[in-house]
């Protein structure tokens, strides 16, 4: 080709979703197939956001509300943060794209945990940033060796709490040494696009940051437990000052007219989704108590997902689950070897995950 492509895209290796469950029933000629692959919600939405979601569908003739007014209003008094503090974005990923569009100039350099989610190296190569990749120790995030890789062409340090795939999350205390005497002009962006997973003691207010430090973005989404992944809605909280200068590169009417009335429902219908989390929370323990018992390991964590530990090639056995009509996500591409991720589902989708893995084993 002729045309000559942007350098940093050539550098760029593409993002490889799970595969679809409409893909694996006509590759395999299969008609049961359960998708435990993406840390997906099982369960649909609650009554009132499909309610919101029909209602929304007749006006779409009509561009959606570029600021965001409603749902700006509603997460400002769920959170109690200023209106001008929030940034919306197709799912949270867009809010890390766009903090690099904001900042990140040739030649800038951003540190990351290896493995973590993979968009954080993918959309920072895109934009033209020297990654900076420091290793897990023992599956979680290593903070002191990231602070230590900071240096002058710093801009951004991306921290999953709780990161994906690990499942892992660092602690309040950890947080504070990480931050004492850091560079006020490196940003810190905590992706927590599990939060509502977690309820350890333990895990740090990150919006009280925002009360002293201007070089913090917290990320959120409702694609999880809101199970609003098919609509992309995410959103960050940072210095207005900040949230100024990501309005500036993002896209107008980039979250649309559905996704904004179906996430300011859900805000209103917590105890709908307080039933969720807590029938997710019990499944998940009830998995880990499973694969104990099969002699297989695993990171439990503090989301809606496990990483596995398999004793053969997580290729393989990815491979054999899906024949059986059962989808997880092969970790090979997070240079994980042997290891797969598995959404908890829905009870009778764990069952039938256990069922063929002890099959299979």
């Amino acid at each position: 080709m002729k045309i000559r492509a942007n350098k940093n895209i050539l550098k760029v290796k593409p993002y490889v979703p799970g595969k679809p469950i409409s893909e694996v029933k006509r590759e395999f000629g299969l008609k049961h197939v359960i998708k435990l692959a993406s840390n997906e919600n099982p369960f649909p939405p609650s009554p009132k956001v499909l309610k919101a979601i029909a209602k929304a569908a007749t006006e779409v003739n009509r561009y959606p509300d570029a600021g965001c007014f409603e749902l700006r209003q509603a997460i400002s008094r769920t959170l109690k943060v200023k209106p001008e503090q929030l940034v919306f974005g197709c799912g949270s990923d867009e809010v890390i794209v766009l903090a690099l569009r904001a900042f990140i100039e040739p030649g800038d350099e951003v540190v990351l945990a290896k493995p973590s989610f993979l968009v954080y190296s993918i959309a920072s190569a895109a934009a033209g940033a020297m990654l900076v990749e420091v290793p897990l120790q023992g599956l979680r995030y290593d903070l002191a060796a990231m602070k230590k890789a900071v240096n002058g062409r710093t801009k951004i340090v991306f921290i999953g709490n709780p990161d994906n795939p690990s499942g892992q999350y660092v602690t309040k205390k950890e947080i504070a040494e990480f931050l004492k005497d850091f560079p006020e002009d490196v940003l810190v962006f905590f992706d927590e696009a599990y939060f509502e997973f977690v309820d350890a003691k333990d895990y740090p207010d990150t919006l009280a940051l925002l009360k002293t430090r201007k070089n913090v973005i917290v990320a959120r989404t409702f694609s999880k437990i809101y199970g609003l992944a098919g609509l992309r809605v995410g959103y960050g909280i940072m210095d207005a000052e900040v949230a100024d200068l990501l309005n500036r590169a993002r896209e107008p009417f980039n979250v649309t007219s559905v996704a904004q009335d179906a996430a300011v429902a859900a805000l209103k219908d917590q105890p709908y989704y307080a039933k969720v989390r807590k029938i997710l929370v019990r499944e998940r323990d009830e998995m880990c108590a499973a694969l104990q018992k099969m002699g297989v390991a695993y990171s439990k964590g503090a989301t809606n997902f496990i990483q596995v530990c398999l004793p053969r090639s997580s290729q393989e056995v990815t491979l054999a689950l899906i024949k059986k009509g059962v989808i997880v996500r092969d970790m090979s591409a997070w240079g994980l070897a042997n290891y797969i991720r598995v959404t908890i589902g829905a009870p009778a989708e764990n069952k039938k995950f256990l069922k063929a893995l002890r099959s299979i084993l």
